[in-house]
């Protein structure tokens, strides 16, 4: 719905400093001159709707897991986050040779002690919240492909039947260390699972415990260790952590690594070592997320306003009117077509509130599940990414979407979605070649992120800025 149209001066002379090639709502992409007498510039204001739609499941595709329960206290709205990881090895790993090993029991190597170390870093709750988590030994390996965020290990069979199990019960602050030793720069908050119980193979050989077993793997054929494939194929497929008791705490795995302690010498000396096995980019992780559905229900049908909520939660749908935007200006450029998404803050702060996603991406509705599967990055056409500032998301220039939006209309390739595009929670990556930095990689936002946005029943300005030749 079309506001008001507006000739002013002063904001052609603002909007033609950044008055460049942009679509036209025909034939657009003309380039304009400087010469500011040949130009009709005008703006108009117009309404756009929105409203929230549950994300359900989203591309489970991140360097990272998350692990626990949390209850966010501004919704009541519950989380639990359980995640798998795979575990590498270095190319043509090796260990000592056998005759220097001092752990061994009748020739056989085996492992003084074995355990799993989750390394966490910017939890959510309380860390001394106690929680409890089970690790489950995977008795296939999820092959590298897509994997959603409902992707459940457990109930799609890749759990070993009968295989390792292990419990532990702990909290995000190990109490085990002094405040001035977790305070310390070479502190590593972990949790630590131990895998020193008798271990029994799926030939039903057994083990004095799980690192026994991956020492005398490598010496039966040390070709099982010759890069990660070959390791997770015919050693180790990895392990499935699942949050099974209390709330409070969120854990942001940021590495796995599983460690084989033994002894050996060299040179007449003893040395006491760890194996070490990485939950690295290199190999395959997924996060499980289960929301509360029915709260994220209610929050989705709260009118008063829009959310986006991670993980896996809820975005925002808005409905562009692009009708209404080209009526009348068929032969104009759009120079800008600005939106701007306005946070409402908290009414009632916790020390645990949650914060609200650092960036925001804007695609067409018919592109979310493409957009991740192929890797796409925004490319400020018909992708588009806002940072939080001033409490606010700002989009500033969606002109070139909404000229496609009309395109695919006018041409009959328009979808029911065709004027919807749908904001989405994201993270992403950067590579510097030369003091430059280019954008390489959007993810979902799989942290616990949340945030209310004017919207539902209050429409949203969109303002753009037309301009032709006299």
């Amino acid at each position: 719905m079309k506001l008001k149209s507006l000739g002013f001066a002063c904001i052609a002379l603002a909007s033609f400093t950044i008055i460049s090639c942009d679509d036209t709502t025909d034939g657009i992409g003309a380039s304009l001159t400087d010469n500011r007498d040949n130009l009709d510039i005008s703006t108009d204001t117009f309404y756009v709707s929105t409203k929230s739609i549950i994300a359900d499941s989203v591309l489970s595709r991140n360097t990272t897991g998350y692990l626990g329960k949390f209850r966010d206290p501004e919704t009541g709205a519950y989380i639990t986050s359980n995640f798998m990881t795979q575990f590498s090895v270095l190319e043509n790993y090796t260990f000592p040779k056998i005759d220097s090993i001092i752990s061994k029991d009748n020739g056989l190597a085996y492992a003084d002690s074995c355990e799993i170390r989750l390394y966490h870093s910017n939890t959510i709750g309380d860390s001394l919240a106690p929680m409890k988590l089970r690790a489950y030994e995977l008795g296939k390996p999820v092959e590298d492909a897509d994997y959603y965020s409902n992707f459940d290990p457990e109930k799609d069979g890749y759990v070993r039947q009968n295989g390792l199990v292990a419990d532990k019960t702990y909290t995000l602050a190990d109490l085990n260390y002094s405040i001035d030793e977790r305070s310390s720069s070479d502190y590593n908050a972990s949790i630590r699972i131990p895998l020193n119980k008798e271990y029994t193979d799926k030939d039903g050989k057994t083990y004095k415990n799980y690192g026994t077993y991956i020492m005398r793997k490598y010496y039966e054929n040390p070709n099982n260790f010759k890069n990660s494939y070959t390791f997770i194929h015919n050693v180790a497929p990895g392990f499935y952590f699942k949050s099974t008791s209390g709330i409070g705490a969120m854990a942001n795995i940021y590495n796995a690594i599983m460690y084989v302690h033994f002894r050996y010498t060299s040179n007449d000396s003893t040395y006491n070592v760890a194996a070490t096995f990485g939950g690295t980019e290199e190999v395959m992780q997924t996060t499980n997320i289960k929301n509360d559905a029915s709260t994220i229900e209610k929050m989705a049908e709260d009118s008063s306003c829009t959310y986006v909520k991670t993980p896996a939660g809820i975005f925002t749908e808005m409905t562009i009117p692009v009708d209404d935007i080209v009526k009348g200006k068929e032969n104009y450029t759009i120079n800008t077509a600005k939106v701007t998404l306005q946070r409402i803050n908290n009414d009632n702060p916790n020390e645990y509130a949650l914060g609200a996603p650092s960036q925001l991406l804007m695609i067409p509705a018919d592109s979310i599940t493409s957009f991740f599967k192929n890797h796409d990055v925004a490319n400020n056409k018909n992708s588009f990414l806002a940072s939080l500032s001033s409490n606010a998301y700002t989009f500033n220039n969606i002109g070139s979407m909404i000229k496609t939006m009309n395109d695919n209309k006018q041409s009959g390739k328009a979808s029911d979605n065709w004027n919807k595009v749908v904001i989405i929670p994201v993270t992403t990556s950067t590579m510097t070649i030369s003091s430059s930095t280019y954008l390489t990689g959007i993810y979902h936002d799989l942290s616990i992120k949340s945030t209310k946005l004017v919207g539902g029943k209050t429409p949203i300005k969109l303002t753009v800025v037309y301009s032709k030749f006299k």
